[in-house]
């Protein structure tokens, strides 16, 4: 019998935060729902689950999701977190991509819709994790840059580099193929992923951002334009 995944919802609306749970403990899913940042805390401290679906508006908090995005990520780098939520703006787009979420989402989404996308997403983690059993005994060292696939670890210049799921395997897909450029569906391919041009991009400039904040000279993950990205040696 195997194990229900674990999902929790952070929504300040009651009607829709029930309508939500009720859907997904239909298609067999554990469900635990929190009304604010605060609650989700203290819940999730204790009791992880596998994807956080978050508004961003929690209550009185205008960003409240944002901040609780951050502190998951502060605690898990596995975890998956999907925004859900009624801003469409490009800027709160970016904002929770560059963040950490894996997705991002609008209310006016179908019930179907949604249902898919957390499915796909839990396949994605799946089939990291399977990608990774299959290569766990085998690493990358190129220059300062260590990868240990076994550990899912990466590490510049002898420290340690903090670095989400699909960060990682966006990270990996580059390195694995040095000097080579990787296209954007390359780049989604490698990271089990379906996401527009702009996603990709995010998650490029957070990887650059975390080398640069370890190496201010670090000049390896090189854009070229109208193509896709590469690792410079």
């Amino acid at each position: 019998m195997s194990v229900k995944k674990h999902i929790a919802i952070i929504e300040d609306e009651a009607a829709l935060r029930d309508n939500y749970a009720s859907l997904l403990r239909q298609h067999g899913y554990l469900v635990d729902c929190y009304a604010d940042r605060p609650a989700a805390e203290k819940g999730l401290a204790d009791k992880m689950p596998q994807l956080a679906i978050i508004d961003i508006g929690l209550k009185d908090e205008y960003e409240g999701g944002f901040t609780l995005c951050q502190w998951l990520r502060s605690r898990s780098q596995q975890v998956a977190i999907m925004f859900l939520t009624a801003r469409d703006s490009d800027i709160d787009t970016i904002t929770g991509l560059r963040i950490g979420a894996d997705d991002y989402l609008n209310k006016n989404i179908s019930l179907v819709h949604l249902t898919a996308r957390i499915n796909a997403l839990f396949r994605r983690m799946q089939a990291l994790n399977q990608s990774f059993e299959q290569q766990q005994n085998k690493g990358i060292e190129l220059g300062d840059l260590n990868i240990d696939l076994d550990k899912m670890q990466v590490s510049w210049q002898n420290t340690m580099l903090e670095l989400t799921v699909t960060e990682f395997w966006m990270l990996h897909s580059l390195v694995k193929h040095p000097g080579h450029v990787r296209n954007r569906s390359q780049l989604m391919q490698d990271a089990h992923m379906v996401v527009d041009d702009t996603t990709i991009t995010s998650h490029i400039k957070r990887i650059r951002r975390k080398f640069e904040q370890l190496d201010a000279h670090f000049q390896h993950i090189e854009t070229v334009y109208g193509m896709g990205y590469r690792w410079k040696l």
